[in-house]
């Protein structure tokens, strides 16, 4: 089931931000026994142009509203490198 979230964040994230770079890592083997376990905990990398002239939370707001309903009820936990191009 991890492995169609994971193509359904990044399906999610290139639509909405066009990145030049992104990868998307299901890190849940890291939180075995942890209370969110069942929903999901990911880290994502992503680098995208939408993101030049963005403060770190202004990017990360970028993140979650493209992710949408994932957030609360298929994603536990995202860990969030955003960056624009050249940085």
């Amino acid at each position: 089931m991890s492995v169609e979230k994971v193509e359904r964040i990044r399906q999610l994230l290139t639509e909405a931000l066009a990145p030049v770079e992104l990868d998307v890592i299901d890190e849940g083997h890291k939180h075995v026994g942890h209370s969110g376990q069942g929903k999901g905990h990911f880290f994502a990398r992503i680098v995208s142009p939408a993101f030049a002239g963005k403060n770190p939370i202004q990017r990360h707001r970028m993140v979650y509203e493209a992710l949408g309903d994932m957030m609360p009820d298929g994603i536990h936990a995202l860990s969030i490198e955003a960056r624009a191009p050249g940085e």
